[in-house]
């Protein structure tokens, strides 16, 4: 992405031509479709002009790309749009979540998963070894914001709704409300709830923005926007396109509750599931 982004309004003919590669050779690089050698990604940077502390962090980024994610163990049941936000994922500094439909999937116990599996399931047939892969891959997303270090710092906002909407059953949606109230007391996690009163009346469908560079960094890498919908998948690189992203996240966040204010409300209602 950051090879795309570099490469500007140039076409990859001008680029192959001026490093005597091809243009199939340029677009595998900016694709992520095999390895990236040191050696070439230098050249690279060198037509592109890239200097430290920025070169630094993309050869960093090249290194750890050529390493095999845990997520390729699962490749016979994930689409390759799954597996690049997973990658995606694994490599951020930051994540802000707006979710007016579902838990993020990084909150989600795993009750609260398979009942969103057993949903789809009932939509799109998969055999039970495939779903069986699909719930454990979510609960491996889940490390990032644990077991990583650094952990992943999320930053998400929950449309009301989202915890009032029944997912599997009354038990799973008390013990999935109770998991939210535990793990938004992580240091890294803040999670608030935008409640249905609020004069909000800006809309969005959900998304996530991911952040590679920490606010005290010098050279910053760029933003990624992933939005999902049932038959598509959008992902958005340009600056433009990821800072209005951010906006629209900024908005959600200032008339959402506090953080403790959300969990009051998340376990008053966890008390209605319980019944």
């Amino acid at each position: 992405m950051e090879l795309r982004r570099l490469r500007g309004g140039r076409t990859g003919t001008t680029v192959a031509k001026a490093l005597g590669w091809s243009a199939a050779k340029v677009s595998r690089y900016e694709l992520g479709q095999g390895t990236f050698p040191l050696e070439e990604i230098e050249k690279l940077l060198d037509y592109y002009g890239v200097t430290d502390p920025r070169r630094a962090q993309l050869l960093a980024l090249a290194v750890e790309a050529n390493e095999r994610g845990w997520w390729y163990d699962y490749a016979d049941a994930l689409t390759p749009e799954y597996m690049e936000l997973i990658g995606i994922e694994a490599e951020a500094v930051s994540e802000l979540a707006w979710q007016v439909v579902a838990v993020p999937g990084l909150l989600q116990t795993e009750a609260y998963a398979r009942a969103v599996h057993t949903a789809h399931q009932q939509v799109v047939l998969m055999p039970p070894g495939i779903f069986e892969r699909r719930v454990a891959v979510r609960m491996i997303r889940q490390q990032v914001l644990t077991t990583r270090n650094p952990p992943l710092e999320l930053s998400a906002v929950m449309d009301e709704s989202v915890i009032l909407r029944m997912v599997g059953s009354e038990k799973v949606m008390f013990e999935q409300l109770l998991h939210l109230v535990e793990v938004s007391r992580l240091p890294n996690v803040s999670l608030r709830i935008l409640p249905l009163e609020s004069e909000m009346s800006l809309m969005a469908d959900s998304f996530l923005v991911f952040g590679f560079s920490s606010d005290d960094e010098t050279a910053k890498l760029g933003d990624v926007v992933s939005t999902e919908a049932v038959t598509d998948e959008l992902r958005i690189e340009g600056e433009t396109g990821t800072y209005e992203y951010r906006l629209i996240f900024n908005a959600f966040a200032k008339a959402a509750l506090s953080t403790e204010d959300s969990r009051e409300l998340i376990l008053e209602k966890a008390r209605l599931w319980r019944g």
